[in-house]
């Protein structure tokens, strides 16, 4: 694998209620994942369904108030069996101190 973008934005979910034995997986209250782009790993798919679209609108420019939430960056969902509670944040990377991107990204040239 040749990562190859230097990305923007880093997200925080983190199981903020419920129990292993509830879970299919086995998430329990204190699991943390971070990542940027890609899936967090041992990650449930269907949790990923919705993430994924939190997350684009972040990276797309836009924020959670227009979904009703009260903070741009964050907000708390349940996952779509609704026995685990997570919070989920967003935060940028990779900015200056004025906001502005600053990663540089290499396209591999083959």
């Amino acid at each position: 694998m040749k990562k190859w973008i230097a990305e923007d934005w880093e997200f925080e979910l983190t199981v903020t209620e419920g129990k292993a034995r509830h879970c299919r997986i086995g998430l329990e209250e204190g699991d943390k994942f971070i990542f940027q782009y890609s899936c967090p790993s041992d990650m449930c798919p269907r949790v990923i369904i919705e993430l994924y679209t939190l997350c684009e609108v972040i990276r797309c420019g836009g924020d959670l108030t227009y979904k009703g939430c009260e903070k741009k960056y964050e907000t708390d969902m349940r996952c779509p069996c609704q026995c685990i509670k997570f919070h989920f944040t967003a935060k940028p990377i990779n900015r200056d101190k004025n906001g502005i991107f600053n990663g540089i990204s290499n396209r591999p040239s083959e």
